[in-house]
């Protein structure tokens, strides 16, 4: 049996020949758009045209719930507001009051997910698309045990595609601004799948519909949630053009998808407690970083035998060998690449891979296996910048350029770290990269880079993640 749909975000922006206000429930073009809503969104039966003076009518008891859902005034009869309200875009599926999950609660029995995306928009780029998806996702795995790997071949558990009208699952989209996206319950063969509708008009930014916020609410149905009343919820049925950049899960999505997975997973519950740090305190000024990068939503400094975790606005001091046993002391450079969700760890002219914080097997590889020169012996800082897909090593008073995509050097490496980061300094001791902005750290200093303007934007303390 398939799943029911979750005919997701902005369903129906349906469009009238009359301001709302002057709408009735005389109105017979009114009326037959009400029914429609109700049939569709409330499971009005379509047992002929409704009377308004019968207050007991099936149809005034869908208009009292619908009223009850969006917090109007519950008079069980058609008046302007609950029009206006009905005019408003939104979502295909039953409305469901605070977080809430599909009847019998339906939820994946394994948290490592795989996804596979099967076609692209022409409306964006791939590489923004790639970077929206995956976005949406980690919205749910940072603050549950879930974790969302990308497949490139087969059938995945959440498989995401653009189509435009009949579409290949008996629930064909409707055109501009009306059906945006529709996912399914978590399940079987179309189950947790998720389907954008490909004439909307797709942006990585606020114009038109954005991916990102479109997506992460279609992933909350893949996952088990229903829609919620809740305003602020990312699970409200109706679209909001919020700025993509500032987003922050609501509470309310937040206890509705750990009622059905938990809470996120500490780093390594075998962990023993945090030793008392060898190396200087991370507030000494006199403290320099042998590498800093980022995991997940963690940031990592390392420092000797040592390193610094610091997470949910909470430090910690551990020994590398209490995580990593296969890992040496003085790790010299690091950095995350957030599209593959992968952690890269560099001393000396070797590397190794992790993958949240389980080092993958067949490492630790040669640098020389990425192409650098054989007289690079170490690497001094390395960061990855989703924006250019680049990876860039520094090197001394160079730095060697990366390209994720076609896995080779860039043919115009090395190059000076002066020229093209003008304001950081001739040498880079760690550098990481946050919300498209890179810090790099310098001697006494740490230095806020913008890759966009080309310039330093802010001079910060070293120790300024660490509220010294």
């Amino acid at each position: 049996m398939r799943s029911l749909p979750l005919l997701l975000l902005l369903c129906t922006a349906r469009a009238s020949a009359f301001p709302a206000s002057t709408r009735t429930a005389e109105d017979s073009g009114a009326l037959q758009q009400a029914e429609e809503y109700l049939q569709k969104y409330y499971g009005l039966t379509n047992d002929g045209r409704p009377t308004m003076k019968k207050s007991g009518s099936a149809f005034s008891e869908k208009i009292r719930q619908m009223q009850q859902f969006f917090g109007l005034q519950v008079t069980g009869k058609l008046d302007a507001n609950t029009l206006d309200v009905m005019q408003q875009p939104r979502c295909g599926v039953s409305d469901v009051a605070r977080y809430s999950t599909f009847p019998g609660r339906p939820a994946w029995k394994k948290t490592a997910l795989t996804y596979r995306i099967l076609n692209y928009t022409p409306d964006m780029a791939r590489a923004d698309v790639d970077t929206a998806i995956q976005r949406a996702f980690k919205v749910w795995s940072d603050v549950t045990p879930l974790t969302f790997t990308r497949i490139y071949a087969g059938t995945a558990d959440i498989q995401i595609s653009f189509g435009a009208k009949a579409h290949g699952d008996f629930y064909p989209f409707d055109g501009p601004h009306g059906t945006l996206a529709h996912a399914f319950a978590p399940g079987n063969d179309i189950g947790g799948d998720a389907h954008f509708d490909e004439d909307e008009y797709w942006t990585k930014g606020v114009a038109g519909y954005n991916l990102f916020l479109v997506a992460a609410h279609e992933f909350g149905h893949s996952l088990g949630l229903s829609h919620s009343n809740d305003r602020r919820a990312l699970m409200y049925p109706t679209y909001t053009n919020a700025d993509p950049t500032r987003f922050q899960l609501p509470q309310d999505d937040v206890n509705g998808i750990q009622a059905l997975y938990g809470a996120a997973s500490k780093p390594n519950p075998n962990t023993p407690p945090p030793v008392r740090p060898t190396a200087p305190s991370y507030c000494n000024p006199e403290v320099r970083f042998d590498a800093v990068t980022t995991l997940r939503t963690a940031i990592l400094f390392f420092k000797d035998s040592s390193f610094w975790l610091r997470a949910s606005g909470k430090v910690s001091n551990y020994k590398i060998t209490s995580f990593w046993p296969s890992l040496p002391a003085g790790i010299e450079a690091a950095y995350e690449n957030q599209q593959k969700d992968q952690v890269f760890l560099f001393k000396g002219n070797k590397y190794w891979a992790m993958k949240g914080y389980r080092i993958l097997p067949n490492y630790p590889q040669s640098i020389y296996s990425l192409g650098l020169p054989r007289t690079v012996t170490k690497i001094d800082a390395a960061v990855y910048h989703p924006d250019t897909r680049k990876t860039y090593f520094f090197v001394n008073d160079k730095y060697w350029s990366f390209n994720e995509v076609r896995q080779v050097l860039d043919k115009q490496s090395p190059q000076s770290i002066a020229s093209a980061f003008p304001g950081i300094g001739l040498k880079v001791d760690a550098v990481f990269q946050a919300d498209g902005l890179l810090y790099f750290f310098n001697g006494q200093h740490q230095f806020e880079f913008s890759m966009k303007s080309n310039k330093v934007t802010r001079v910060l303390k070293k120790s300024s993640w660490f509220k010294c």
